[in-house]
């Protein structure tokens, strides 16, 4: 049987493959598992985004929680690093996200945040499917009665602490800054506006008005085409992106060019080298960075460590390391200093800070890296791991390599939270990388069937 918890949580289409009766399963497996680590009653936090299938699975997840005697507190549309900081705030038990974060409209996720706002070790996460697969099985659990039974608390006004969390983050003000804001029509539509207009932003919104079916529908992080435009129409100093559930954040500079994750990174840890803030001088960053992300840190005479892809792979390193930034070339960016988890709102306003303090565009920040052409192609499958361990896959990827030699790279690796092979070629010569991950695609395609 197929693990349940993928590398962020659960996942899936909702209502057949991620259905109510499986969102209150693991209501009351979460918790029973955190009822025996808990003294008392155990609280969990519970924040989605706008999906129209949130509010289904909230309702069940609740229920599975108060059957099992714990208590739901309900922070409604939030963040999902708004989760995780309020978790730790409320000395709950746990948070939980209802979320799939970039996903379309009709995937929706449950992920965990223990109670010290870090996401859930494998070790936890197997415990609690155990749970969920016992009950499957027909194993009984205990069921509180009367006053045993666990009750709702509707917190709205979490939103307001999340917010006034996120502008101490930084002390400077963006009065007279012209930015063009997408929030994906996802969990930031209310908060990142919020904190912007509080610090002086002059802001156009975009991905602002979900409606349930519309979140990252030809908007957010994965659609930057028209905060692009916006941003160059308004002459606007700068574009921001968040995802569905706001821990990723990507900025289009006012010529219109892309900042990603590597680009950020570098730019916030050259504000962080200004202000002493990086102790270590090390950056964490996934296998999926570019060649030229590590060259603009070799020139900046900082260090850096490659993780798996995932940003929990990254959090993992900076704490049993120490370090204080790391991230993802996707826009993940964890600041450890104020989060325990990647905050789009947070490294929006890190970026911002940066042009501030260095009195610079958000162009000449972004020319700090030279972004080494990239090719990435996502082949949808149906088995993951018969397509990474083909022979004539394998052989096409050794053939891209031998061409590419020193001057280029290739990862082929599969999705952690969707059906499909990424195949990334990275050199100089885009067409050449073009051939070259086609042909390694169309190898994986010929596996899948």
């Amino acid at each position: 049987m197929a693990r349940l918890f993928g590398t962020d949580g659960v996942r899936g289409e909702a209502n057949t493959e991620l259905p109510p009766e499986l969102a209150f399963r693991m209501g009351r497996a979460a918790t029973i598992y955190f009822g025996q680590h808990s003294e008392g009653t155990p609280q969990i936090l519970i924040g989605r985004d706008t999906r129209i299938s949130g509010e289904m699975l909230e309702a069940a997840l609740v229920a599975g929680i108060c059957s099992a005697g714990g208590n739901a507190i309900l922070a409604g549309v939030i963040p999902t690093p708004a989760v995780a900081y309020l978790a730790r705030k409320l000395h709950a038990a746990a948070g939980i996200v209802i979320s799939a974060s970039h996903n379309p409209f009709q995937d929706n996720g449950i992920k965990f945040f223990g109670g010290n706002g870090y996401k859930l070790p494998d070790k936890v996460e197997d415990e609690i499917e155990k749970i969920v697969r016992d009950m499957e099985s027909g194993k009984e659990f205990e069921r509180p009665t009367g006053e045993g039974v666990g009750h709702i608390e509707y917190r709205q006004n979490l939103l307001e602490d999340y917010i006034s969390f996120v502008m101490n983050t930084t002390s400077e003000r963006f009065d007279g800054m012209k930015i063009v804001l997408d929030c994906a029509n996802g969990a930031a539509y209310k908060s990142m506006p919020t904190v912007l207009e509080r610090l002086g932003a002059n802001l156009i919104l975009l991905g602002n008005r979900p409606n349930g079916n519309n979140i990252n529908d030809n908007c957010g992080s994965t659609h930057m085409e028209n905060l692009r435009l916006e941003v160059l129409r308004n002459r606007a100093d700068i574009g921001i992106a968040h995802d569905g559930d706001a821990d990723r954040c990507l900025c289009i500079d006012e010529r219109g060019e892309i900042i990603d994750g590597d680009h950020i990174m570098i730019i916030c840890a050259k504000l962080m080298l200004k202000v002493g803030a990086l102790p270590k001088k090390t950056i964490v960053a996934t296998v999926m960075s570019n060649i030229g992300f590590r060259q603009a840190l070799e020139e900046l005479n900082l260090a850096c460590e490659i993780t798996a892809v995932g940003d929990r792979y990254v959090l993992e390193n900076m704490r049993a390391n120490g370090y204080n930034l790391g991230g993802e070339q996707s826009g993940h960016i964890i600041f450890s200093d104020y989060s325990t988890t990647g905050d789009g709102l947070i490294t929006a306003l890190q970026v911002l800070t940066a042009m501030k303090k260095f009195n610079a565009t958000a162009s000449e920040l972004n020319a700090l890296m030279t972004t080494y052409p990239q090719v990435l192609l996502n082949v949808r499958v149906q088995e993951k791991e018969a397509c990474k361990n083909s022979a004539a896959v394998k052989l096409a990827i050794a053939e891209g390599e031998a061409e590419l030699g020193t001057s280029g790279r290739i990862l082929v690796r599969a999705s952690g939270t969707e059906p499909l092979i990424r195949v990334m070629a990275e050199g100089r010569d885009k067409n050449q990388l073009n051939r070259i991950c086609n042909k390694i695609a169309a190898e994986v395609e010929k596996v899948s069937g």
